[in-house]
């Protein structure tokens, strides 16, 4: 029996990983496929060609996104989204939701942005207890006007799914800063301490 228990948790460490990677890849190919909706019905891929080839959506979606990138990257074409935006900020619900959608992909996906750039080592959910967590920022406005000291915006994400978790406001001095890269950290959150970085050893013991 422990023979057979043994070979069943091998096999499932084998085609686990495979079958997740294999879902999830599907479930994007398949979503960035509704993308060919956009396209006049003649110019469907599965009308031209007489069958279905899973990917066209994903060539389709990449050549849109260069397409805007190429457009918006020239003079008229900031000025295009400029007017979008005021235009966009002009109504009511919508501009309340478009504006806290654009922060949050200008932080995170602009270049100057530093959203995630740094893994650190703080004390949550109480002192003794050491978790990793991300600086996102400062604060700045109404709230940096309460806080005396040097503080920084902190997300402390939860596991094994990061996309959920937790905003906090810490003094800088109580974050350690890691040498380990963000997607290392991902990985040690998500995978729940098992996949450690390559070294964990503190800069002032080597």
């Amino acid at each position: 029996m422990s023979a057979l228990r043994k070979w069943l948790f091998t096999g499932l460490l084998v085609i686990v990983p495979g079958v997740i990677t294999a879902w999830v890849l599907n479930w994007i190919v398949s979503t960035l496929d509704q993308t060919l909706q956009i396209l006049p019905g003649a110019w469907q891929p599965d009308k031209l060609l007489g069958f279905h080839i899973p990917g066209f959506g994903v060539l389709l979606t990449l050549g849109i996104l260069l397409a805007v990138g190429a457009l918006t990257s020239n003079f008229a074409g900031r000025k295009l989204v400029e007017w979008g935006d005021a235009l966009v900020s002009r109504i009511p619900v919508v501009r309340s939701i478009y504006s806290s959608v654009k922060q949050v992909s200008d932080t995170l996906f602009s270049e100057g942005g530093n959203a995630f750039r740094t893994a650190v080592l703080v004390q949550w959910p109480r002192e003794g207890v050491w978790t990793v967590a991300f600086i996102t920022g400062t604060p700045s406005g109404e709230v940096a006007a309460y806080l005396r000291d040097e503080y920084v915006s902190v997300y402390v994400p939860t596991t094994p799914n990061p996309t959920g978790g937790y905003f906090v406001i810490l003094r800088k001095s109580d974050c350690i800063e890691l040498e380990m890269s963000v997607d290392a950290a991902l990985k040690y959150i998500v995978s729940m301490g098992v996949v450690a970085p390559p070294d964990l050893t503190p800069p002032d013991s080597r």
